[in-house]
């Protein structure tokens, strides 16, 4: 046993770990957590994790019922609605103020099921993606959950890791961590053991690690300091949390709620003064303006988003596509354009050693034996390239007659990985260097010929590249090798990668995934272009875009694009196929060329490299078997490296986005045309046409159908391109529809005032169930472009439309038909009524037929980008 269980619970909480702990010797910490380089017990991890929480400053808070509820009466509208219940209240209408507050309560109940439902099933979602850490507990390297870290734990972190917990470094190579999400620092920061001074900052304390920050290079165990809420990042993260980019759906919900907030207060401003103007209660004048304008908001426009996206993220996971982030869904079905790297994603992804070549490109068991060394004995970054070399059926088992001395791990901007070895029985060390042929050819002076090595001439370095050329033209993954021995004495630095002898070359085949070239048509069929960027050559990109059917034409290489200004790379990046020899700074520049030119940009990538154009993305795809720091800045992960896979996410994206876009459509166009209807009206009749607890009680019924919206079917016409917000043609649909509403609301006056003589309440109770009824039936109607008949909505749509159609009928004779000052209908007002809505059904489908010809609907993206910005 590691630990002395009586101290179990005093171990965190008195010892004084906040007074600056990275000043304090590693022995002395680990004494006071009470822990070894063996790591915890699982039975003390379990004990402490219970102590002091899970390592997350957002799962304690989480997602609760109480929050979730709360955030329902945030509304201004509510607010408002909530403080004329108690005017009324005030001035003796108690009546009225109980019937308001009881619809208010019930619409946000209503829409709180909606989005707690929605949330949960998110969350379970997200589990199946939760990232992990490397941990020594019980003496052994094993895999858990980050939030299950807790304070003494032992971590190992290596390239491409993101820090779990605010820990010291007990041991580190080439260790460099990447703080910008915390410190603002733009590049990487070297760490090693060792103590920092009492007052050092953040940035100064070398020999610390932190929450949220990413491992850019090299490896380090590492001794957890503090989890959760204690760390310095959850301390600020209020002020440094990195910020996601507004997407292009959210741009669209903040700009209709623009526009609709502009309507209401016109309305309330106008029909309040008007009726005041008219010497009418000021009391009844004020509820019935914020009753008009509660009847014209879609409130539930948030319930029914989150309902629609929890939806489609749970018909993508079943599809393989998890969703991080809910808005991404529509992003996903807006995307345009794919950006994506090659390997694994169109390549099979299971790269096969092909050949260990001499510098004559004749097969070498030599050149096999040293990379093997090389990729067996490297602790770094993993990568299919060494595990091909380990996994080769003729590999030799080399390891037996070698020990390490050390390595230099991989990192992107040397592109080579070192290892120094010592054969038995010798006193002299051997370097072994591995990496892409350019990064290794620029450090050798000499090659290996069959009596050793000689210097490198203009002539053999023709030959070198002419090979490399040659093989990779023909698709294969090139990577040199290179050696030099050195004295035993002799400490291994970074110094000593140079003056190398190249000993020749590692080819790798990675061939095309099977049926690719019909998956690309695929996407491209459903408007997507797709672009590859890869720090591959160009001879590898060009054999392999030419195998699968992309376009190869216009190349750039990174050295090129290293050259080009902000606006000459905006100018041509999208008439570019393939951007190749990347480094990993430029990838994040290409995204957002593209987003310059109006492209809703996908970018698909699992490397250490990807983060920044992963993040900087509108929609950030990555692999569940990518690095942490991809899989964090990732708004999509997919299950499997499919690309067929995310079409199918793009389909449901875009039936996500049709889904919404109907409530929008249905609500803007009836609320919109009965609101102005009624307000016009409150100026010509003796009476208000209905009163303000009629219109919430409308306006309550008329949402219950929209529930089922997110349920609904799908025309295959909106899923086959993609589709964008347009404030627009929101405002000319409201516009036409609600015309169209209001002239059939006036007929409907009309009827009730010349032909039957209604008195003040069985106008009322005509004018709301006529309106009622056509908000129902408009349902039917607006939901598809198609004609209503040749489109099936979803049975639940159909029936929660029915169930409260007969509840709108049936409203004068129920019991609560007093409580809203309703009376029973003559058959003769009834039928007049049926009558006004089926004239009303068949005009709008004219309405929508001509509406929808082509000439009034605004289809480019350019267009609806510019609505919205």
């Amino acid at each position: 046993m590691l630990f002395r269980s009586a101290r179990e619970s005093t171990i965190i909480k008195d010892t004084p770990l906040g007074d600056a702990y990275w000043s304090r010797p590693a022995g002395q910490l680990m004494s006071e957590l009470a822990t070894t380089l063996e790591g915890l017990s699982s039975i003390e991890a379990r004990k402490r994790r219970a102590a002091v929480g899970p390592n997350s400053f957002t799962e304690a808070s989480g997602t609760t019922a109480i929050a979730t509820l709360a955030r329902q009466f945030r509304s201004p509208l509510v607010l408002i609605l909530v403080f004329a219940a108690g005017a009324s209240a005030v001035v003796g209408e108690g009546h009225e103020a109980i019937i308001i507050t009881a619809i208010v309560l019930a619409s946000c109940l209503l829409s709180f099921t909606q989005e707690y439902g929605a949330s949960k099933a998110v969350e379970a979602l997200r589990k199946v993606i939760a990232r992990k850490a490397a941990v020594m507990r019980d003496g052994a390297e094993i895999s858990v959950s980050a939030s299950d870290i807790v304070p003494g734990d032992v971590v190992h972190l290596s390239a491409g890791s993101l820090i779990p917990a605010d820990s010291i470094i007990l041991e580190a190579r080439d260790f460099n961590v990447s703080e910008s999400a915390l410190t603002g620092e733009t590049f990487p920061v070297v760490k090693s053991p060792g103590i920092s001074d009492v007052g050092a900052g953040l940035a100064a304390r070398s020999n610390s690690v932190f929450t949220g920050t990413s491992v850019r290079s090299g490896t380090a165990t590492v001794l957890v300091v503090k989890t959760g809420s204690r760390t310095e990042f959850a301390s600020i993260a209020a002020v440094i949390e990195r910020r996601i980019p507004e997407t292009e759906f959210a741009r669209g919900i903040r700009c209709f709620g623009y526009l609709m907030t502009e309507i209401m207060l016109a309305i309330v401003i106008l029909v309040l003064f008007a009726n005041l103007l008219l010497h009418r209660p000021l009391i009844d004048s004020l509820l019935f303006s914020l009753a008009l304008a509660v009847g014209l908001t879609p409130e539930l426009l948030p319930a029914i988003i989150s309902v629609t996206l929890a939806r489609g993220a749970r018909a993508m996971a079943k599809a393989g596509v998890v969703v991080r982030r809910l808005d991404a869904i529509e992003n996903l079905g807006s995307m345009d354009l794919l950006c994506t790297d090659k390997t694994g994603t169109l390549t099979e992804g299971v790269i096969h050693l092909d050949g260990c070549l001499d510098v004559e490109g004749k097969t070498s068991q030599q050149v096999a034996v040293w990379a093997r060394l090389n990729a067996t004995l490297q602790t770094g970054l993993k990568n299919p390239l060494d595990e091909s070399i380990v996994n080769a059926e003729d590999a030799t088992d080399c390891l037996t007659h070698y020990a390490k001395v050390d390595e230099i791990p991989y990192d992107f901007i040397r592109k080579r990985l070192s290892v120094m070895v010592r054969e038995l029985d010798t006193s002299e060390n051997l370097i072994i260097c591995k990496g892409a042929v350019q990064n290794v050819l620029e450090v050798c002076t000499s090659v290996l010929a069959r009596k050793g090595c000689r210097p490198i001439d203009t002539s053999i370095r023709a030959d070198i590249e002419a090979r490399f050329k040659t093989w990779s033209g023909q698709g294969y993954r090139v990577l040199g090798l290179a050696i030099r021995r050195l004295g035993s004495d002799r400490a291994f630095t970074r110094q000593d990668e140079k003056d190398l002898c190249f000993a020749g070359f590692l080819l790798f085949l990675d061939p095309p995934k099977q049926g690719m070239a019909a998956t690309l048509a695929s996407l491209t069929r459903r408007g997507i272009s797709i672009k590859v960027i890869t720090g591959d050559n160009r001879y590898v990109a060009a054999h392999l875009a030419k195998s699968i059917g992309l376009a190869r034409k216009n190349v750039i290489t990174g050295q090129q694009l290293a050259r080009m200004t902000k606006n000459a790379l905006f100018a041509v990046a999208s008439q570019t196929d393939l951007f190749v020899e990347i480094d990993p700074n430029q990838k994040e520049r290409i995204v957002e060329a593209l987003q310059s030119r109006g492209h809703v940009v996908g970018y698909l990538g699992d490397g250490i490299n990807d983060a920044p154009a992963l993040h900087a993305a509108d929609v950030g795809i990555s692999v569940n078997s990518a690095v942490d720091v991809a899989r964090e800045a990732a708004d999509i992960i997919l299950l499997e490296r499919d690309l067929g896979v995310l079409g199918r996410g793009v389909d449901d994206g875009r039936k996500t986005f049709a889904n919404t876009m109907k409530y929008i459509s249905i609500t803007t166009s009836a609320n919109f045309g009965n609101m102005v209807s009624m307000a016009l009206a409150s100026l010509f009749l003796p009476f208000l046409p209905l009163l303000a607890k009629q219109i919430l009680l409308n306006n309550f019924l008329s949402d219950v159908p929209s529930l089922a919206i997110s349920t609904d079917n799908v025309d295959e016409d909106q899923t086959r391109m993609p589709r964008h917000w347009d404030i627009a043609f929101v405002r000319r649909f409201m516009l036409t529809f609600g015309l169209v509403s209001s002239f059939f609301d006036f007929l409907t006056f009309g009827f009730l005032i010349f032909v039957a003589h209604a008195t003040a309440q069985t106008f009322q109770t005509a004018w709301f169930i006529e309106s009622l009824i056509t908000e129902l039936a408009i349902v039917l109607v607006v939901r598809t472009r198609k004609a209503f008949w040749q489109s099936r909505p979803s049975a639940l749509l159909v029936w929660l439309t029915a169930g409260t159609f007969l509840i709108a009928v049936a409203t004068p004779i129920l019991p609560y038909a007093a409580w809203f000052n309703f009376v029973p209908l003559p058959l003769p007002i009834m039928a007049g009524l049926l009558a006004i809505t089926t004239l009303y059904l068949i005009a709008s489908e004219a309405t929508k037929h001509w509406f929808f010809s082509g000439t009034h609907v605004s289809s480019t993206r350019d267009a609806a980008r510019a609505h919205i910005s």
